[in-house]
Formats: C-alpha cells, structure tokens, sequence
C-alpha cells in the first residue's frame, strides 16, 4: 500500500515533520537520520533519476563544505592556515559539512512531496481554509513535471530543424539554448493564465463553494497517525532534555549518549522511515497475496 494513498491529513503531517526535524536539528546523529532517510525514499519513488540527483548533490555538499570551512573561522581545533593567514579549524568544517547535509536532505524531502502530493490533495487540504492558495499550490505541484515534459518537447522540435542545445558551434550553441528557455518561459506563462482564467470562470473563489473529495479517515490512517504521534512525543522528550543540542563554537559540545539516546534515535529513525517501511510492507502483503491465489488455482487445476 503506497504511502500517497493514504489521508492526506497524514501525508501533510508527516513532511511537516519531516521537514522540520530536518531543517532544526544540528545534532549529526538526527541529521544523518534524516538525510538516509530522505536519500532511500526519493529513490524509492522516483527511482533512477533521483538516484543521480542525489549522487550528484554530495560532490555539491563537499564544495560547500570546503568553501565554508575555508572562508569562516571559528573554533579551537586549528587544521592549518589558508593564504590570508587565517585559522582553519574542524569546527568550521564540521559545522559546513552540517548546513550542507542539511540543505541537500531538504531537497531530497521536497522531492518526496512533489511525487506524494497532487492537486486534488492541495484542494482538498487548503480549498476551504484559502481557494486562492491552494489553486496556487496545485497549479505550483502540476506545472514542475509539465514544465520537464515541454522543455522535452521543444529539445526535440529544435533538434529537428537544427536548432537543439548541441548542435553548431559555441555561439550558435549558446544561442539555441537561450531560444529554447524563451519558448520554455513564454509557454508556461501562457499555460499559467490560461489556468487562472479556467478556474476563475468556474467560480473557484466564490464563497460557500465546496470540492469533492474521495477521501476518507478509516481504521489504516488512524494507526499509522498513532505511531506518529508516539514518534513525535518521544522527539519532543528529545528535544526538552536537550539531547538534540549541540554546539560548534568554539567547540563541539553535545550531551553524553545515555541508553535514553538511542530510544530518541529509535522513534526519530521509525517516524521518517515509515512512509518506506508501509508501502515495503504492503509490495510483500501484495506478492503473499498473488502467490497464494496462484497455488490455490494450481490446486483447482490439479483437481480438475
């Protein structure tokens, strides 16, 4: 059972999570939870192209880190000196390294949301509480793989009369490719308003107006959002107990790792892998499932 299929109630507080323990915690043992996480999921449902993706934004972190840890100089843990004579230090390092694993998990968590979410989830979400934001929000979610499947389509067409990205020399190069995002940019121009204009004389914005919804809060949604509310209370014991603290200047210092930690870890670990874990689980129910009706009807067949 895919995690898109559920309440999307709970796929809201789930990112939400998510996302915030991603962009708060400092702490390197909940920021590499997060970052695994998010890495494993956006392959899951995006596959091989988000493989790359992530795999490329490491070497980016690496720079990031390297930039940082060059340029910014805090710390007692002197590594060298650059060419200006300033002290280079693992604090700064460390922490570059942190802000851009942070960065680089948030990225890979909003490509989990571009591939869960839809409109008609946005609509129903935000219809009622503002029309406006969530029309804006559907439209935002639809137009990114739209916006890939013309700049495809348009990639094609100009390589057709000789006009693509890679063909003719630099300057004619460079010229093609500044062709093809003005095509790019004046299409999804023309497609926005023509959306805006669509839902506008369909009364979107009217008061009273209501959407229909195929949704509905059964049993399933109700365990699942009790294992997050578990997960979130004992994240929130974490964070009051001051075990997701950590400090980098001019040291670093951070609590000492009790048996407790690991029971913080555990819950941190068990929310964001759950999406994961519930739709790994519902692939082996469905192939449990398959294989059982398959035996039963080589036992009718044997029968016959």
């Amino acid at each position: 059972m895919k995690f898109e299929s559920y309440h999307p109630t709970i796929n809201l507080l789930f990112f939400i999570a998510a996302l915030t323990g991603t962009l708060w915690f400092r702490h390197p043992v909940y920021l590499g939870i997060s970052f695994v996480a998010a890495f494993v999921y956006s392959v899951h449902l995006n596959g091989v192209k988000a493989l790359v993706f992530n795999l490329v934004l490491l070497p980016l972190a690496a720079a990031y880190t390297w930039w940082y840890g060059f340029y910014h100089h805090f710390g007692m843990t002197v590594l060298g000196r650059n060419f200006a004579g300033n002290d280079i230090t693992l604090e700064s390092y460390v922490y570059g390294a942190v802000l851009a694993l942070t960065v680089a998990a948030a990225i890979m968590w909003m490509s989990c949301v571009f591939a869960v979410f839809s409109s008609d989830k946005i609509v129903y979400l935000f219809g009622r509480i503002s029309p406006k934001l969530s029309l804006f929000l559907s439209i935002l979610l639809r137009s990114v793989p739209q916006i890939k499947a013309r700049a495809r389509k348009i990639r094609i067409a100009q390589c057709g009369i000789g006009r693509g990205p890679g063909q003719g020399n630099i300057g004619r190069r460079i010229i093609n490719c500044l062709r093809l995002l003005s095509i790019l940019i004046t299409w999804t121009l023309e497609s926005f308003g023509t959306s805006s204009a669509s839902m506008k004389s369909r009364g979107y914005a009217l008061k009273g107006r209501t959407a229909f919804s195929i949704y509905r809060f059964d049993h399933r949604d109700r365990t699942v959002v009790i294992v997050l509310f578990i997960c979130l209370t004992l994240t929130a014991m974490a964070v009051m107990l001051d075990q997701t603290y950590i400090l980098y200047d001019p040291e670093i210092i951070f609590n000492r790792i009790t048996w407790v930690s690991y029971i913080f870890y555990a819950a941190y670990a068990v929310m964001l892998l759950l999406p994961l874990g519930l739709e790994l689980y519902g692939a082996q129910r469905l192939r449990s499932s398959l294989a059982g009706a398959y035996q039963q009807r080589g036992r009718t067949v044997m029968n016959l």
